[in-house]
């Protein structure tokens, strides 16, 4: 309940709704909960909205209203294909000014006028100018792709990015009239007798021919974003530093290719390195990522000495050029982390178009050059991982993984300037599972700020991880459309919804997943509203159903006929122990353990229990499992169920598939609990590696359920 002397102001509301910051949202039980005058300052503040008393207020209020009317365009324009759209263009009262596109080169390029529009708007008194409105017509017969809007005229000389997408993302032919199931694992806990400690990409390459082997189409992985480049490294893969690059941590410094030519002496320095790690690949205790990357750096280092062949050189060149200048850019920034530590990095280098940043980029030049050879070796491995996949019989390959947001001390934060928010982080409003609510501790997007910047950091990540992907899972995909934002300083139930222009987001992601032939799946859990799943399904971006979380209109288990058809659908997730686990009311045990809930002990313990029973129940009505289970067969059973829905995309946990019982990650907690450290084991404990998942009699058996 919001305190009677901290209720909103009808001015403040209208200024809240002018920066689409919602005054209220409904909770997970379905109540309507309004946000404090407090907290809708302080989100505001956080979006440079300076909200501090009444007279402020008025203030921002006529800004908002002037503003679209001191551009001579708008800061960016998106449409989808075949639709027109009228461009606003203002200018002084009376001035001519003429409008054109210069095409995409992607796409050949060229020129294209743009006729005016016979649209009258009243002229507008602005800053002690008369400003009018001329509306300019965007055909609708424009290709997909990145064009540039230009105006010119005695007081109109400006230009915009022009995105053009697509209208709907087809889905491939297999899956219209069919479907496809694949694996699901978190890389770094799926280990070889090769791996270093943790797993990677050559394990991933294995992992894609044992998914081939057994049937499966794709193979949903964790987010491989780049963690710091020095230990500590932040265990999350979804708390990454940056979104657009690769954690240098999953290469295997043997499979690079220059390895093969280092001395005797050299080769023993990289052999040394590798020792103590190669051990922990058998050390069932939790995952250490600090030691696999202080000996993988110890050794990628003395390779990165080995000159490239001039083949070698034009592809390292060829990979440089494409990325362009954020690839120098994070390279520097991870110089610089190295050299003072991520999270202090002096004051006097936070501007990266600083002359003491200058003076630094070329003090560390040798350390820029082996950050930016270690992204390069990382996209070779990447690309053989999904090749070996498609060549192994997988339909679509590799499904990567797109976290939700950024370290707040990270490159992106220091790269990306206004974009990201600060004094504000991204989290959950409270829920039946994290009753606190929940925060992350990332910054958002600004979305104003994302606009001016015509949407570029949000393409060149996309076109990043999409690079090497048969398909992408957009965790919390609700986040292009709203973020809770906690305030600085609030707790993760004392935040509100900021909304996004979903039409430019969604538009783009499908835009950049069209180019890479990608399918697109949006983690859509928890409370979504309707009309989101219904627009998703439209764009085609597929949805997301897990087992636990369906339901009917009494609260039982959803029967498998009225799944939604256009979805990934599993038994479970990775914030939920696995199967086997949450049977065994894991989920429960985890959060009394970590003083995580809000309601009675024996009354969560009930509503588990009975859960369970009546999702037993359901599987038993439907003649999928007999008397007296094993394990095995309840986990299979679930599956069973899952297959008898439409869903179009089935997903099968590694975790499930050797039965796992130990939640990989409970969300609400940071140092509480392991999370993302455990490596995968069975239902003995004991460790199962790459190499023993070839012969898994228990994975066998339920990859032949998903098969028959």
């Amino acid at each position: 309940m919001v305190d009677e002397n901290d209720v909103p102001s009808e001015s403040l509301l209208r200024l809240a709704a002018a920066h689409g910051v919602a005054p209220d949202h409904w909770g997970f039980h379905g109540e309507l909960k309004a946000a404090s005058a407090t907290t809708l300052r302080n989100v505001l503040r956080a979006l440079g909205v300076d909200a501090s008393s009444p007279e402020r207020i008025d203030v921002a209020l006529a800004h908002v209203d002037d503003q679209p009317w001191r551009r001579v365009l708008p800061p960016v324009v998106v449409v989808r294909s075949g639709r027109t759209v009228h461009v606003p263009v203002h200018v002084t009262d009376g001035d001519p000014v003429s409008v054109w596109i210069e095409l995409d080169p992607e796409v050949g390029g060229g020129r294209r006028d743009v006729p005016q529009a016979d649209v009258y708007v009243a002229p507008r008194s602005v800053d002690g100018r008369m400003v009018g409105r001329a509306s300019f017509t965007v055909p609708s017969d424009l290709p997909l792709g990145w064009h540039e809007l230009r105006a010119d005229g005695p007081s109109a000389r400006a230009r915009c990015v022009l995105v053009v997408t697509p209208d709907r993302l087809e889905l491939p032919p297999e899956l219209e009239h069919g479907r496809m199931w694949g694996l699901m694992a978190q890389l770094y806990s799926v280990r070889s007798r090769r791996s270093w400690g943790v797993g990677d990409l050559v394990d991933l390459a294995d992992l894609g021919v044992l998914a081939g082997d057994v049937g499966a189409d794709f193979l949903l992985i964790n987010p491989l974003h780049a963690a710091e480049p020095a230990v500590p490294m932040t265990p999350s893969p979804y708390l990454p530093t940056t979104r657009r690059f690769v954690n240098p941590l999953y290469v295997r410094p043997e499979a690079i290719p220059e390895a093969a030519y280092l001395s005797s002496a050299d080769r023993s320095l990289v052999e040394w390195a590798a020792e103590p790690v190669v051990a922990l690949d058998t050390d069932p205790g939790p995952i250490d990522r600090d030691a696999a990357w202080e000996a993988k750096l110890a050794a990628l280092q003395v390779i990165f000495t080995v000159p490239l062949p001039a083949a070698r050189q034009v592809a390292f060149d060829a990979f440089v050029a494409e990325q362009g200048p954020g690839l120098e850019t994070f390279a520097l920034w991870s110089a610089l982390a190295e050299k003072y530590g991520a999270e202090t990095i002096p004051t006097e280098l936070e501007d990266p178009a600083s002359p003491a940043v200058a003076a630094e980029r070329e003090a560390l030049a040798d350390r820029v050059a082996f950050h930016t050879w270690l992204q390069w070796v990382s996209d070779e491995q990447l690309a053989v991982a999904q090749r070996t996949a498609r060549e192994s019989g997988m339909a679509i390959g590799i499904m990567h993984d797109l976290a939700v947001g950024v370290h707040p001390a990270g490159a992106d934060v220091w790269a990306l300037g206004d974009v990201l928010v600060r004094g504000a982080t991204v989290g959950a409003p409270p829920d039946m599972y994290n009753q606190q609510g929940q925060n992350w501790s990332q910054p958002p997007w600004h979305p104003q700020a994302l606009a001016r910047a015509g949407y570029r950091p949000y393409r060149d990540m996309l076109r990043t991880v999409l690079r090497h992907a048969g398909a992408i899972r957009i965790d919390h995909v609700i986040g292009l459309f709203r973020l809770w934002w906690v305030p600085e300083g609030a707790g993760a139930d004392e935040g509100a919804y900021v909304r996004y222009d979903h039409e430019a987001l969604v538009g783009i992601l499908a835009l950049e997943a069209q180019r890479a032939g990608a399918i697109v799946i949006g983690e859509d859990l928890g409370v979504v509203e309707p009309w989101v799943r219904d627009y998703l399904s439209e764009r085609g971006v597929l949805g997301t159903s897990v087992l636990w979380f369906e339901h009917d209109l009494h609260g039982g288990p959803l029967a498998p006929q009225d799944y939604r058809r256009l979805v990934l659908a599993t038994v479970t997730t990775h914030d939920l122990p696995p199967t086997a686990g949450y049977l065994a009311g894991e989920h429960v045990a985890i959060r009394e353990r970590l003083g995580l809930l809000t309601d009675p002990v024996p009354v969560v313990r009930a509503a588990a229990d009975a859960e369970r029973e009546r999702m037993l129940a359901a599987v038993r009505e439907r003649g999928l499992l007999g008397d007296d289970p094993s394990e095995r067969e309840v986990v299979e059973a679930l599956h069973r169920y899952v297959m008898a829905t439409p869903a179009v995309l089935l997903g099968v946990g590694l975790v499930d598939a050797v039965g796992e019982r130990r939640a990989q990650n409970q969300p609400g907690t940071d140092q509480e609990y392991p999370n993302w450290k455990v490596p995968l084991a069975d239902s003995s404990g004991t460790l199962v590696l790459v190499d023993d998942l070839f012969t898994n009699a228990r994975l066998r058996s339920l990859a032949a359920v998903l098969g028959s």
